[in-house]
């Protein structure tokens, strides 16, 4: 089973608004997860973040995998 950390996308049509959940890699963007460790809205100015820095090292810490831009985030909310 692999684990990803990856963005499942939320809210209106032209107003995404995306929570940061780990889940498994073979299943769809926005279906099932196993936990949700944060929420990024790219829609304010600036961008709100927040994740929580214990849940997202735990699961890196036991082999999951972020995606390219959730690694973005941790790097830009220091837990990477």
């Amino acid at each position: 089973m692999a684990v990803k950390i990856r963005l499942r996308r939320m809210g209106a049509k032209k107003a995404p608004f995306y929570r940061v959940v780990v889940a498994d890699s073979r299943y769809p963007r926005d279906g099932r997860f196993i936990e949700e460790i944060g929420y990024f809205n790219p829609m304010t100015e600036p961008a709100e973040v927040k994740i929580d820095a214990e849940k997202a090292k735990k699961w890196i810490s036991n082999g999951a995998q972020p995606t390219d831009t959730v690694k973005s985030l941790l790097k830009k909310e220091n837990i990477l």
